[in-house]
């Protein structure tokens, strides 16, 4: 599989987003989609200390074993764990890395990333933190997430001199949410950040397997009703029927399309996709491979308004 870069690391550019370990996946089904993410060339995996409420990191670390070494590994903290463990002051900073590398069984983070702004800790004593944790060999790169174009110039403004600053952002990107394009894609390029999207399948719809005038299948993460109405609406269901149109007049997937559509950009360094299943972690990868032209991207963006 092709690889790009986040800072000095080398990563696939499809991940695996292990949100799902520890939550709908126990250690055994973990440790197969793990399998098939290495057998697949995949070797960028995302998780966070909150995800499957800290479960996640301890079920991944069972599953590489002896195998670290062939993944470039990265993990979240600064979201509410519980009430003592959250945020972005320097001392839990220090504290949030011991623990993740703990659970996730080795004695270095490769992209460790903050989960999101805090705003009651100024970045730059968050920064300072993450440097020591840099000069100590705990971790070889930072990153953050949720972060605005505003939100990087600060920290990007708050780097001393020869200290460790962000090499990533991930945020959400879809064919369907294409917020980064105003301000953060073109700070990216500025700064020369690496972009990672999170839910780059708008949380299933992306999939194909949602059709307008269908009901949900069964047991699907997107039921009608509560917060995924918006997501649901008409506009989005006509939006998936032609783009599925689109991929399918080329022989392709909904699936293929869109993740396809996200490494044309060249901000984008790696796709995180989650997956319950070692076959949609070969679905994921498998979608890489198709190269959009130019002119597809134009009818493309046609099709969803962009």
């Amino acid at each position: 599989m092709e690889t790009r870069r986040i800072g000095a690391l080398e990563v696939s550019v499809v991940g695996l987003g292990c949100n799902n370990f520890g939550g709908r996946l126990d250690a055994a089904a973990t440790a197969r989609v793990v399998d098939a993410a290495l057998d697949a060339g995949i070797n960028f995996l995302d998780t966070a200390d909150i995800y499957g409420g800290t479960l996640s990191e301890e079920y991944l670390g069972q599953a590489l074993k002896d195998r670290r070494h062939q993944v470039v590994l990265a993990t979240k903290f600064g979201m509410k764990v519980d009430e003592q463990h959250q945020g972005a002051k320097p001392d839990y900073v220090q504290r949030a890395l011991d623990a993740s590398l703990r659970r996730l069984r080795t004695d270095r983070i490769d992209l460790y990333q903050l989960h999101q702004p805090d705003p009651t800790v100024p970045i730059a004593d968050t920064l300072a933190a993450l440097n020591e944790a840099v000069r100590a060999g705990k971790v070889r790169e930072i990153g953050c997430s949720n972060f605005s174009a505003a939100q990087l110039r600060e920290a990007e403004d708050a780097v001393k001199a020869d200290a460790a600053r962000f090499v990533s952002i991930q945020n959400e990107y879809s064919l369907l949410q294409r917020a980064p394009e105003d301000e953060v894609l073109p700070e990216c390029e500025r700064l020369g950040l690496a972009f990672l999207p999170y839910f780059p399948l708008a949380s299933g719809l992306l999939t194909g397997k949602y059709r307008r005038g269908q009901a949900a299948p069964a047991g699907a993460r997107i039921q009608a009703g509560g917060r995924f109405d918006d997501l649901l609406s008409e506009r989005n269901l006509e939006t998936v029927e032609a783009l599925i149109a689109f991929a399918e007049e080329r022989r392709h997937t909904l699936l293929e399309l869109a993740i396809s559509w996200l490494l044309a950009r060249p901000e984008v360094a790696s796709v995180i996709a989650g997956a319950t299943t070692p076959e949609q972690v070969t679905a994921n990868a498998k979608a890489a491979r198709w190269q959009l032209t130019p002119a597809e991207l134009a009818e493309i963006d046609d099709l969803v308004g962009g």
